[in-house]
């Protein structure tokens, strides 16, 4: 059997991480046998979850499990669509992995109200003042990253401009439908989910989430998504 492995419910969602989101909608999408482990972080082949391991052969990064997938057991998660369809959602999984996600970043790791409402929970199990010091290590490494990235370099009127943006772009293309594509889930619905989810966090407040709020539909969609996917879900 598959093992994904998963930091777990937090954030008043499933899981805290977009990218572990994405990658247990794909097991769940691909229709096979899998179950869940919380303790594989410190093994992650990339230091990064997801991952899965499929009866010792590891595979780390969402989407090169998604390919895996395909590859290993012939899954086709853009299945009924086009070729040009396939490749918006492509174009869109990029924009929201590329883009959209270092701003969830900045978002959750910068500001210090909702460092301390949302990532402070991967730190709570470290006695303090250990716990205190690790955490500013880390958020000046994330820090350090985004500014690398780019969106790091931005005002945070900038940068709320730029995510209102893509959100206003994910809303347009979505529209009525019930699926990014249509009327049936797609290999970009995992990702577009995922990343949704993160900035509609009950616990992470920002002009970005207010704005995600004024779109009907992104907040439809995600509820829709989260009660097919995650039906026994229920926030702490």
């Amino acid at each position: 059997m598959i093992t994904l492995y998963t930091f777990g419910p937090g954030m008043g969602l499933p899981d805290p991480s977009p990218f572990v989101l994405k990658g247990h909608v794909l097991m769940k999408m691909s229709g096979q046998a899998f179950r869940t482990d919380t303790h594989g972080f410190r093994q992650a082949p990339k230091h990064k979850l997801p991952y899965i391991d499929d009866n010792g052969k590891k595979v780390a990064d969402s989407t090169l499990i998604r390919f895996y997938l395909e590859q290993q057991y012939g899954i086709d998660f853009d299945n009924g669509y086009s070729t040009e369809q396939r490749a918006q959602a492509w174009a869109v999984e990029k924009m929201l992995e590329e883009h959209l996600y270092f701003i969830g970043a900045w978002t959750r790791w910068i500001d210090d109200g909702n460092f301390q409402r949302g990532p402070a929970i991967f730190f709570a199990k470290i006695p303090q003042p250990m716990r205190a010091l690790i955490q500013r290590v880390i958020r000046k490494k994330v820090g350090k990253m985004l500014y690398a990235q780019g969106i790091g370099r931005h005002s945070a009127t900038e940068i709320e401009t730029l995510a209102k943006r893509d959100l206003d772009v994910v809303a347009t293309l979505l529209g009525d439908k019930p699926y990014l594509l249509g009327d049936t889930p797609c290999g970009t619905d995992a990702t577009l989910y995922g990343m949704l989810a993160v900035f509609l966090s009950p616990v992470i407040e920002s002009p970005i989430r207010t704005h995600a709020e004024t779109k009907r539909n992104l907040v439809d969609y995600v509820a829709r998504m989260q009660a097919q996917y995650f039906p026994d879900f229920k926030p702490a």
